[in-house]
């Protein structure tokens, strides 16, 4: 099978997408059943060439004109028309404006739609037009939780039957590092021994300023209070959080370390005392799921697809409540034997995902667009 995949998000700083596409790349590349052609308009990062050593594994710029630089609509469909893939995978929500081949588009939530006010006008005004029209084009769809299928099937009007959900995973990297080694790591952020972690965007969905009031409560009248380490990169109304950092009594003792490098992440998960992601919507949470596989106990949104994919292996509280937030952090930071319960609960939970058995299930998915397509076609 010659499998054409969307390139752009690994033309930028990989974030979500950007992961899942190369790991899902590289995983059906290593079958060696396949080839495995990414294709962009744009230069791929210098990081995503060096790591691409497969050679079922292309990495494919396509030179454009005045013409083709119009990619979804020219560019793409006549450069799949060329080299004739079997199908077209969309990993960023997008596919082909013109049906030249079987496609399968990645729907990896609906806040967009759902969530409107957690994102800048422009992105969601786009949502509301390019979402259902990429659902409808698609030969299938895939999601990363059944509660994204949900909505898909519900808001986007799209039969349960061209909808499969198949989860990501974390990566290979992420296990436990040595205290030792986290140590060095530490001092050179600013990370003292004893903190908290938050890491994704800094942007309103992630209710980052309810977990500095959670945080604030729960350490009050600490001798010694722990830090709170927001990891990530600035996001939309970044300059709200900070606004209120610089009023909040726990303001010196929170600390924003900017983006991360995989191994300082690694570090800062192996090490913390607990990884907190309140979020009030998500596809599926990665990060979380990471924080697990290198042994850290979770504090978690209690919402559908946080629900799903940790289970029972996090501490689950509602996003809405900064009171049940500061209880849990307080209890978390106070009970040694339920941060120890909730690591090796974490781990295990962590191990059940693989991104092999992610790409063997796509696989099956592009099976299926190919047949529905050719059938469609008699």
């Amino acid at each position: 099978m010659r499998i054409g995949i969307d390139g752009l998000p690994l033309t930028e700083s990989l974030a979500g997408i950007g992961h899942y596409t190369f790991e899902l790349s590289q995983h059906l590349a290593q079958t060696g059943e396949d080839e495995v052609d990414v294709i962009s308009p744009k230069p791929f990062q210098h990081s995503v060439i060096s790591r691409s050593t497969n050679t079922a594994f292309r990495l494919t710029q396509v030179k454009s004109s005045l013409l083709t630089r119009h990619w979804w609509s020219i560019g793409l469909p006549r450069h799949l028309r060329k080299t004739a893939v079997d199908i077209f995978h969309g990993t960023n929500f997008e596919i082909p404006l013109q049906k030249v081949c079987p496609s399968v588009v990645t729907i990896h939530d609906l806040s967009l739609l759902l969530c409107p006010q957690t994102h800048e006008r422009r992105r969601v005004w786009r949502a509301r037009t390019r979402l259902p029209l990429m659902a409808r084009r698609a030969t299938m769809i895939i999601t990363v939780s059944d509660s994204v299928k949900n909505e898909v099937n519900l808001y986007l009007k799209v039969p349960e039957n061209r909808i499969v959900r198949v989860y990501s995973a974390s990566r290979e990297h992420f296990q436990p590092m040595s205290l030792a080694r986290t140590k060095d790591i530490r001092a050179r952020l600013g990370v003292r021994e004893n903190f908290l972690l938050y890491a994704g965007t800094l942007e309103p969905r992630k209710n980052l300023r309810m977990l500095v009031q959670a945080f604030e409560e729960a350490t009050r009248g600490f001798a010694q209070p722990p830090q709170l380490v927001l990891a990530g990169q600035r996001g939309w109304l970044f300059s709200d959080l900070e606004k209120y950092l610089r009023t909040s009594a726990a303001g010196a003792n929170v600390l924003m370390t900017g983006h991360l490098s995989d191994e300082e992440l690694c570090a800062l998960y192996s090490s913390c005392r607990a990884f907190i992601y309140p979020s009030v919507y998500e596809g599926f949470g990665l990060p979380p799921l990471e924080a697990m596989a290198c042994g850290a106990p979770v504090i978690a949104s209690r919402i559908p697809s946080i629900t799903e994919v940790l289970g029972s292996a996090a501490l689950l509280v509602p996003p809405t409540s900064p009171l049940e937030f500061t209880q849990a952090l307080r209890e978390l930071l106070e009970n040694e034997a339920l941060r120890q319960e909730l690591s090796a609960a974490g781990r295990k939970r962590a191990s059940l995902f693989s991104w092999a058995e992610t790409a063997a299930q796509t696989r099956e998915v592009y099976q299926e667009a190919i047949s529905r397509y050719e059938r469609s076609r008699d």
